[in-house]
């Protein structure tokens, strides 16, 4: 019972916070300087179109009465239709949110892979070496932006071995998924960077609790101490800190759509502010905010599932 109003109490806490990203959205667009009818329409344009299509955007309302409208949309997820790709953007959306969902996926397999390779090998071993050299490679990839990393993949498997494509989406599922290795790669090196240090740590100051100790002093084989009692209390940690990157993949898609020329919804939110298309961007960002909350919600709910003794009150 605990569990469900800590629920209800999540859910009710996130209206407010609903209501303050609408307004920072809303704000954000109109700041930008210029009219966004003219810039929608082109340079070849005539006065009557920029009015009828301000009347259409509602830009002749005063700022009040549009972010009523706004709010309206998104309270009722009825977005409308972008105005620049005349489609609705919800169909926009969940077009396009197959691509960004299975690149994210992608890229967190690749960094779950990893991480817990890497940073389990350097938080059990007993030689400094082993460790010292995980860190300084772990440091080095956290260093490196994730466009560069992705141009030299693109380089070496894509243009030179020709193993993996280099651009695109496919037509197939198997094209997809080929497609999406390289990209993904490149996403989970920064990522995977932070949980191996993280990982590590984690290990590391786990092995030295007095329960620890306990455990092999009852005789219990070196695998159930390690599966039981160091690697169950590295994940609540380590869960926090994937589930965070996680929504930085899915919300920070920009960049590695961009790189790679995958028509997913960080490029679909490129073209709709490159064409101040207010409709498209501010649904966006807003469907973006729903999901970080509810991302959030989900991971602080996993936390009772991982370690008992945490409670959600």
């Amino acid at each position: 019972m605990k569990e469900f109003n800590y629920i209800i109490k999540r859910i009710l806490q996130m209206i407010p916070a609903l209501l303050v990203i609408t307004v920072i959205i809303f704000a954000g667009m109109r700041l930008i300087p210029g009219d966004p009818a003219i810039t929608m329409l082109g340079t070849h344009y005539s006065d009557a179109a920029a009015e009828g299509l301000r009347h259409k955007l509602g830009l002749d309302q005063p700022l009040f009465f549009q972010y009523l409208l706004f709010l309206k949309q998104v309270l009722t997820f009825d977005f409308g239709n972008s105005i620049t790709m005349n489609a609705p953007v919800w169909d926009l959306f969940k077009q396009k949110a197959v691509v960004t969902l299975t690149l994210t996926l992608v890229t967190a397999i690749f960094t779950i892979i990893i991480s817990f390779i890497f940073g389990y090998a350097a938080g059990m071993s007993r030689h400094p070496l082993i460790s010292k050299t995980i860190d300084s490679i772990a440091l080095v990839m956290l260093s490196i932006p994730e466009f560069w990393i992705g141009i030299q993949l693109m380089l070496i498997f894509g243009l030179n071995l020709k193993l993996l494509p280099v651009g695109g989406w496919g037509s197939t599922w198997p094209e997809h998924i080929r497609s999406m290795i390289l990209p993904a790669i490149s996403g989970a090196m920064g990522t995977s960077a932070l949980m191996i240090r993280n990982i590590e740590e984690e290990i590391t100051k786990i092995k030295k609790q007095d329960y620890v100790d306990f455990a092999y002093s009852k005789g219990l084989k070196k695998g159930v101490v390690r599966n039981r009692y160091i690697l169950k209390n590295v994940m609540v940690s380590t869960v926090t800190l994937l589930s965070m990157r996680v929504i930085g993949m899915f919300a920070g898609s920009v960049v590695i759509e961009t790189v790679f020329a995958l028509p997913g919804l960080g490029s679909l939110l490129m073209q709709g502010i490159m064409a101040r298309d207010y409709t498209l961007v501010q649904s966006l960002v807003y469907i973006f905010a729903v999901i970080v909350l509810v991302m959030n919600l989900l991971t602080d709910i996993s936390y009772s599932f991982l370690n008992p003794r945490i409670r959600l009150e």
